[in-house]
């Protein structure tokens, strides 16, 4: 008769593994329900123990809230400053920033969401609000420097530091579901808009500065060929328009005039000689006695 196989003991969690395995079946349900959609509940029996284990590594859902978010918020914020900080140009910070946030979404999607979920932007509480205001924080002190550079008033540097964080985070939130196009390419919009304005819109714009610089190039192609056609356009305009005044002076000329007869009463150039001479002193002597 065959033994039965003793059963395999699964390997007890340390304190430490324990902790880890509850903030992320944690952090994966805040980002579904949000924090009073989760119970203590629900997260001790995803994670295979009793209610008590949860109390005991967090004190209740509330702490292990905090603390997931304390670590996306140090995450995400680490990421962003590093990239500010990593790049010598303007322009590139801003490039770097911007893709690290959206790789920040791409790769901790969860994350993102707790971190937005219950908190806007514009609100000034939150744990998106603050993080918003660090980074801001980080970028007002670039502004600065850049519009010191210009000669411009950097007083109004925290205001742009606003508007850029701003325009970048909402970006963001709006691809958070969206996911198109790559994030790549939507940095390099959102860095085109920001850096060029309106009025400067890059066509196709691109992270890649050999590709700018070439799609640059085409661009002054493209615009002295259409001034070359304009100029050939004018050109062409007023060789027709001198054709038009020429051909109205000949058919001005065809009158009478040109017949070979003067008109009644106008003195011929032939006749001139005969009128001057007359005897004028003869006439005059009737006139005045000698």
């Amino acid at each position: 008769m065959t033994e039965p196989a003793p059963r395999s003991r699964r390997k007890r969690m340390t304190g430490k593994e324990r902790r880890e395995q509850l903030l992320t079946i944690g952090r994966t349900l805040f980002a579904e329900r949000g924090l009073d959609g989760t119970s203590v509940e629900e997260i001790a029996a995803a994670a295979g123990v009793s209610k008590p284990v949860v109390y005991e590594h967090f004190g209740g859902k509330e702490g292990l809230y905090a603390v997931v978010v304390d670590r996306e918020f140090e995450k995400l914020l680490g990421l962003v400053t590093e990239a500010l900080n990593s790049a010598i140009h303007y322009r590139s910070k801003l490039e770097k920033a911007a893709l690290a946030l959206l790789e920040y979404i791409e790769e901790h999607p969860d994350g993102f969401r707790i971190l937005v979920r219950d908190s806007h932007g514009g609100t000034g509480t939150g744990s998106y609000a603050s993080l918003l205001s660090e980074i801001a924080g980080e970028v007002e002190h670039l502004m600065a420097q850049e519009l010191d550079r210009h000669d411009y008033d950097d007083k109004f540097a925290p205001m742009y530091a606003q508007m850029l964080v701003g325009m970048v985070a909402l970006t963001g939130q709006w691809w958070l579901d969206a996911r198109r196009p790559k994030r790549e390419e939507v940095a390099a919009h959102v860095v085109n808009l920001a850096w060029n304005g309106l009025s400067g819109l890059e066509p196709r714009p691109s992270l890649d500065p050999k590709q700018r610089r070439k799609e640059r190039e085409r661009m002054e192609k493209r615009a002295e060929r259409e001034a070359a056609k304009a100029a050939k356009a004018e050109e062409k305009a007023q060789a027709k328009a001198e054709k038009a005044q020429r051909r109205q002076r000949r058919s001005g000329d065809a009158g009478p005039e040109v017949a070979g007869t003067a008109p009644a009463g106008v003195v011929g150039a032939e006749e001139l000689p005969e009128i001057a001479a007359e005897p004028v002193a003869e006439t005059v002597t009737e006139i005045v006695p000698r």
